[in-house]
């Protein structure tokens, strides 16, 4: 009995002093002029799509020509693509397909990456934003040498050409940087690609000029109206005496998503080169309706 009354009494001073401080270190925050903390705002997209059935079966069948030419069973199981090994789903996510025809094998690819910044101060979208530039700064587009002058910084594209960025192709597989002169010739544009020895030789459409049969420039370059940016890049390779091999990639951000796509076409012929209009206007096509799907 006799520490009940300093029990009570301490109770009443820490009732007291609660009522005095309301809040302690609140209250020092909520004086005007006091610092005020801003949270980055999080990203517009919190999960991602279904990579394997992003892409329809009639688009699939399009992109590769020899799938139609199989069995039932075998034509359903290439359909259904192989997933790409991730640990971590909701971050990353990714599907691939293959088809052997006749004339060509055909590949294709697709990768979806979430971007999340686990800074506060930075948001989703501006952390996505320097990784999509990362991308396209690595792809060495012409007229984008300039580290960070990509389609968010307003990079002009390029329209030089030429047999200089035509050398460059045939040793590099990448197209030029628009700085050669231009060819004089009609003919010239459009219709120049590398052949079986590595020399310059007739095709259809290849991105080491400034256009094909329709006058597009098929270099690498940046997209505009797919997303919040994009840009394509086209590599064009060989190993020893195999066949030349062609692979589109078209890279495109939307909010905090980062969306690659990758087509790829390796003729069964060493003499013949892989078209870079039908690989990149399939790609683009594909890559505009993963956009779709995104935004659904």
């Amino acid at each position: 009995m006799a520490y009940v009354p300093g029990v009570a009494l301490l109770a009443a001073l820490a009732v007291g002093c609660s009522a005095g401080s309301d809040g302690g270190a609140t209250d020092a925050d909520s004086k005007p002029g006091g610092p005020t903390v801003t949270t980055a705002p999080p990203g517009k997209y919190r999960t991602l799509p279904a990579p394997c059935r992003a892409v329809p079966g009639s688009t699939l069948k399009d992109l590769l020509p020899g799938v139609a030419e199989l069995p039932r069973q075998q034509q359903e199981k290439a359909l259904r693509g192989s997933p790409t090994i991730t640990y971590d789903t909701d971050r990353k996510v990714g599907c691939s397909w293959k088809a052997d025809a006749p004339d060509s094998t055909r590949n294709l690819s697709i990768d979806f990456e979430r971007v999340v910044s686990y800074d506060p101060l930075v948001s989703d979208d501006d952390r996505a934003r320097a990784l999509y530039l990362k991308k396209e700064d690595a792809a060495e587009l012409p007229g984008s040498s300039t580290p960070g002058s990509g389609p968010e910084k307003d990079a002009p594209t390029s329209t030089g050409g030429g047999e200089k960025d035509q050398e460059k192709e045939k040793e590099t597989g990448k197209p030029g940087d628009g700085t050669g002169p231009a060819d004089p010739s009609p003919s010239a544009s459009g219709s120049a690609g590398t052949s079986a020895s590595g020399s310059v030789g007739p095709s259809s459409g290849t991105p080491g000029t400034p256009g094909g049969s329709g006058g597009e420039d098929l270099r690498p370059r940046v997209v505009s109206g797919l997303g919040d940016a994009a840009f394509l890049d086209d590599l064009l390779t060989r190993a020893g005496s195999t066949a030349q091999h062609r692979t589109v990639s078209v890279v495109f951000r939307t909010s905090n998503v980062i969306v690659t796509v990758r087509y790829g076409e390796q003729p069964a012929l060493v003499t013949k080169v892989p078209d870079s209009k039908e690989l990149q206007d399939k790609a683009q096509a594909l890559a505009r309706k993963l956009a779709e799907v995104i935004s659904e």
